[in-house]
């Protein structure tokens, strides 16, 4: 199995691997707690739309999803904010909506599109060098406005009211979380691809969530089970001939369903401590 690492893409891989583990640990904490797992699945499948489009236009389909990812990012989230009585509804339609749009607009475009599978179940032995850089970059991003705005993301996240009465921006605060999300989305694509996109970012920091309640251990925690869970499914899929991204994700979902019945176990022996 370690003969893997002698491969240049391999390794590549496992870096990219433990640095969008970063990333999902953090925004995913976020997501988790705030309970955005729906609006972040819309926006991660509404990302096609931009993906084909750049596709049609002879564009780059990574900047497309970029951009198609902030506009679904703000307007789900104003939906969210406005409007939360359908917000639901309304976001099922744009999710949808926005995968439609990518496959017509791909259907329109010349050429044999090789590659599109890679955006929907992930390409990760294939991350080139600037993929990762890119990687970086959006870790030091999330990071450094995480800890510049962590006061106020807390505020938002445990008692919105509050933070209101405090004159804290809560309406701006939300949205740079959406676009933090929506920059997340893109990157983890490469990793396990759009459809399984949203379990990298809420199974780890959703077992986290099980152990430890301090954001900032949450965040941690929820990191390093992302660098568990990819390192163990890439080496898994390079033993047995198995997709990478599928292998990620399944092995998150074992590591899931190992917690909660952990979890289970505990509360039976002793309700109090769960």
């Amino acid at each position: 199995m370690l003969e893997a690492l002698q491969y240049s893409f391999f390794r590549n891989a496992l870096l990219a691997g433990v640095l969008v583990s970063i990333a999902c640990g953090v925004i995913g904490t976020f997501i988790v707690v705030n309970r955005l797992v729906f609006l972040s699945g819309g926006i991660a499948h509404a990302a096609y739309g931009g993906i084909g489009i750049a596709y049609f236009l002879n564009q780059n389909p990574v900047l497309g999803a970029i951009l198609f990812s902030l506009i679904s990012a703000f307007g789900m989230g104003t939906v969210a904010r406005k409007t939360k009585e359908r917000a639901d509804t309304i976001i099922g339609v744009m999710w949808a909506t926005g995968m439609a749009l990518g496959i017509i607009f791909l259907d329109l475009s010349p050429g044999y599109k090789a590659d599109l599978m890679s955006y929907l179940f992930g390409s990760i032995l294939a991350v080139p060098s600037s993929d990762l850089v890119f990687m970086i970059v959006l870790d030091i991003v999330i990071l450094v406005t995480t800890g510049f705005l962590y006061k106020g993301l807390i505020a938002i996240s445990f008692d919105e009211e509050f933070a209101t009465v405090e004159n804290v921006p809560v309406n701006t605060l939300y949205f740079i979380l959406f676009g933090l999300i929506a920059l997340t989305v893109v990157v983890t694509m490469r990793l396990v691809g759009l459809i399984m996109v949203i379990a990298l970012l809420t199974i780890p920091p959703a077992i986290a969530g099980i152990y430890v309640k301090d954001m900032k251990k949450m965040m941690l925690v929820a990191s390093l089970l992302g660098m568990l869970f990819s390192t163990t499914g890439l080496f898994l899929s390079y033993s047995f001939n198995l997709t990478s991204g599928a292998t990620i994700i399944l092995v998150s979902g074992v590591g899931y369903s190992i917690a909660q019945l952990h979890k289970f176990i505990i509360s039976k022996k002793n309700p109090t401590l769960v």
